[in-house]
């Protein structure tokens, strides 16, 4: 085969480079397609925030004029600034199964990150631990749920031949009931008995403007001390609420609060991959009719970000947030939840989700490797 790396540097080349899994999943059922136009506003430089404090270089293999493989190479100075490490980063990884193919792409990769004195690389991530992340290596058998990824399961062998290791496991537990798990029922009821000091809101979309504020200071110190956490800028994380607004439905949205201060928060969104599925990348006249349609047939959950501010952790405030979540989920027609993604050292969590009898159906991991 005659393969050629190229840098991808015009609207041409990110077409083909955005279209690639489309001809690599073809077959594949459970593969759920990215919408075209969402992606080219996600790798234009003035529009993703990402770009104003970070460096991003795509890069293709062609065999002759076809895309056979791609990837990004990106630093992430808030990373390294948080760190006060070097570390570089990839993602956006698909390939057809050829190493040599796989090789190309993570060897330019690695090179790219080295000439901007990186020592180190580590991903998938598209671009950071705020965005989609990690490789599926568990799992295949279903789709996955809204913001998390799906892959080829050659992959893992291919990345592995090139010398990277495993960094951390990520997992997606599952949980299907019609009704409320008895522990999580006495789990709840126990805490509301006996805790006066907090309460746990739902998001007022009539004062939004503060909410967000709050869910901002929420999110600057609830996270730092998780593995892979990256501080978001404020236009970054201004950049991510616009996107999920309009998904957002407000009363699965929990924040908490003790003696009028803010503690907590949870979100979990629509299982909005069952209408993109349908969608097929592309939203046309006929795309509307059919997110609108199938709006109400979406009957799952995805958790997608829980956190308490350490000094008001262990006070039962995340056993509300799955209580609530759980309660007014099923009320509203959700008899299926994903929480994810947990490290897999994250033993509370994980306790949690298995005493809720919940399952790790999906793995992901991140890899990593000196340079």
């Amino acid at each position: 085969m005659d393969y050629k790396l190229v840098e991808v540097n015009s609207k041409k080349e990110l077409k083909e480079f955005i279209m690639l899994p489309f001809d690599l999943y073809k077959q594949d059922p459970h593969w759920v397609a990215p919408l075209i136009g969402d992606q080219i506003a996600f790798f234009n430089p003035k529009k993703n925030p990402y770009y104003r404090h970070s460096d991003v270089q795509l890069f293709m293999v062609k065999d002759k004029n076809k895309v056979v493989g791609r990837i990004s190479a990106h630093t992430n100075t808030m990373h390294n600034k948080f760190y006060g490490d070097k570390v570089g980063f990839f993602g956006f990884f698909e390939t057809i199964d050829k190493q040599e193919v796989a090789h190309l792409l993570i060897e330019r990769a690695i090179t790219w990150l080295e000439e901007r004195g990186c020592e180190s690389i580590r991903g998938p991530f598209n671009f950071s631990t705020n965005d989609e992340c990690g490789l599926l290596i568990d799992g295949f058998e279903s789709s996955p749920f809204v913001m998390m990824t799906h892959n080829h399961k050659y992959y893992e062998n291919l990345i592995e031949k090139e010398g990277l290791v495993k960094a951390k496991d990520l997992y997606a537990w599952l949980l299907e009931s019609n009704e409320m798990p008895a522990f999580l029922q006495k789990l709840g009821e126990g805490i509301l008995a006996k805790e006066t000091s907090f309460k746990v809101r739902d998001l007022n979309k009539k004062n939004l403007k503060q909410e967000i504020e709050t869910v901002f200071t929420i999110y600057q110190k609830a996270w730092e001390k998780n593995w892979g956490f990256v501080p978001m800028t404020r236009d970054e994380f201004d950049h991510l609420v616009q996107t999920l607004l309009p998904i957002v439905i407000p009363e699965l949205v929990f924040i908490a609060e003790v003696d009028g201060e803010p503690a907590g928060f949870s979100v979990a969104l629509p299982d909005y991959n069952q209408i993109l599925k349908r969608l097929k990348g592309r939203v046309l006249p006929t795309g509307v009719f059919k997110a609108l349609y199938y709006k109400n047939k979406i009957h799952s959950l995805r958790v997608i970000t829980m956190g308490v501010i350490s000094e008001y952790q262990n006070r039962g405030i995340d056993g509300l947030f799955y209580y609530y979540t759980w309660k007014i989920g099923l009320a509203m027609g959700y008899n299926i939840g994903e929480f994810s993604w947990v490290l897999e050292d994250n033993d509370k969590m994980n306790k949690i989700a298995q005493h809720l009898g919940a399952h790790v159906h999906k793995t992901y991991r991140i890899y990593e490797k000196q340079i």
